[in-house]
């Protein structure tokens, strides 16, 4: 694998930012969040930036976060769940790193993400229903962008960090 970096994908609550950090520990690299890293250039949060700009002014911003962090060699970076909406992203990804899908059921998204507010796009009264939309229309993109895809709902993070590993590294 000539590629350095190791590039996170899925939807919100699919495991993204703790098996990357696991992931970027076992390996020795520098661990990135892209939506930490607009919060941190922004100074709010991802709410805020929704809340005053929306949807389309946090892509932008979610964009530019992406040219940058992938001109970095040598990194672990979670996404945020709807990168791969943008087809300069996922060209980004494509070609600068290894980029891995961690997929979920529908269920299990549900259950982990409902203990927490601070994600814009389930500020809904059926955070469930959103959920399948989400998966409905993110899949394909994210099949796509993927190089391995790995199921983050069935099994335990250390497991999928040590999967993500073997295929990272070509081993059998």
């Amino acid at each position: 694998m000539n590629k350095k970096n190791i590039y996170l994908i899925g939807l919100m609550g699919a495991g993204k930012t703790t098996i990357g950090r696991f992931l970027a520990k076992s390996l020795g690299l520098p661990f990135y969040d892209s939506d930490k890293a607009i919060e941190d250039a922004t100074g709010v949060d991802i709410a805020t930036i929704f809340e005053f700009e929306g949807e389309d002014g946090f892509r932008l911003r979610e964009n530019k976060m992406i040219t940058e962090l992938t001109n970095i060699d040598g990194i672990v970076l979670a996404t945020g769940g709807g990168v791969i909406l943008n087809e300069a992203n996922r060209k980004q990804l494509k070609e600068h790193g290894f980029v891995v899908y961690l997929q979920c059921s529908v269920e299990r998204l549900v259950e982990r993400t409902s203990r927490n507010s601070q994600r814009p796009l389930l500020n809904t009264e059926k955070p469930q229903a959103k959920i399948e939309a989400l998966v409905n229309e993110r899949e394909e993109l994210y099949k796509e962008c993927a190089d391995f895809i790995i199921d983050s709902g069935k099994m335990q993070s250390k497991a999928v960090v040590n999967e993500i590993i073997k295929e990272y590294s070509g081993e059998e």
